[in-house]
């Protein structure tokens, strides 16, 4: 439920109580309580509708292919450019490197050697 713990549920309880009062406090519950009810009632009217127009196929749908976390970009151009046979091995590919521009272009100068210069660059 969005990372939230009871231990952060309860400290958000604690803060809304100083922030908004006790006297306050049960309008606010009632009101939260209301939008989160109309909001489960709009996803359910949207699954009934959903099933409604879609009619038998709907129950027979793999969900789980269809969630969007198992989405891997690699995975997907891989079989869309190779054979199962011919497939590459994956490659390792290093993390790039944490230290900055100037850190490495002093380093290179520090050693002796001549500055890097691109005849083409403007």
């Amino acid at each position: 439920m969005l990372g939230l713990t009871f231990d952060k549920l309860l400290v958000i309880a604690v803060i809304a109580v100083f922030v908004v009062g006790p006297q306050r406090l049960p309008a606010y519950a009632a009101k939260l309580a209301h939008v989160v009810r109309a909001l489960r009632d709009m996803a359910n009217g949207a699954k009934d509708r959903l099933r409604d127009e879609m009619g038998p196929e709907f129950d027979d749908v793999d969900w789980q292919k269809l969630d969007p976390r198992q989405y891997d970009p690699r995975r997907i151009i891989r079989d869309a450019l190779f054979d199962d046979e011919s497939a590459p091995s994956v490659a390792v590919v290093r993390p790039p490197s944490t230290e900055s521009a100037s850190v490495k272009r002093s380093r290179q100068m520090a050693d002796g050697a001549p500055t890097p210069f691109d005849s083409e660059a403007t």
